[in-house]
């Protein structure tokens, strides 16, 4: 097997300035993005896994996310996927089941501060609800 930096053909150049800079091929230069895009692909899931890990991020079931990503109401859904009723989830986040539901429903938007006691009341970050 060829090392692959052997194989590498650069050509040196120097500025005006003084300031030297190397030439490669276009190919060469788009193989070494994608290797660094792949090892900063990889450093996210090693991340990642450690957070769940550590319990600091959770997984949803695809059933789940897929009613999020189709535009269904990202609270009702982290309510259902928590199984609570809309009383508790209300009760918890110190807020009228009647709001709560028009939240639900898009018919009204709740302010930064009830979404905020709406996503603690869920166990999740208010960036969960966006």
């Amino acid at each position: 097997m060829t090392d692959k930096k052997s194989t590498i053909r650069a050509q040196f150049i120097t500025t005006a300035t003084g300031e030297r800079l190397a030439v490669i091929p276009e190919a060469e230069y788009q193989r070494m993005l994608d290797a660094l895009e792949d090892r900063s692909d990889a450093e996210a899931v090693r991340v990642f896994k450690q957070r769940l890990a550590d319990g600091e991020e959770e997984l949803m079931p695809a059933e789940f996310a897929n009613r999020i990503i189709n535009c269904e109401s990202a609270i009702r859904v982290w309510r259902e996927y928590r199984a609570m009723t809309a009383r508790e989830l209300a009760e918890k986040a110190e807020i009228s089941a009647g709001f709560l539901s028009q939240i639900e429903k898009g018919e009204r938007d709740g302010s930064f501060e009830t979404i905020k006691k709406i996503a603690a009341a869920l166990e999740i970050s208010v960036d969960d609800l966006c």
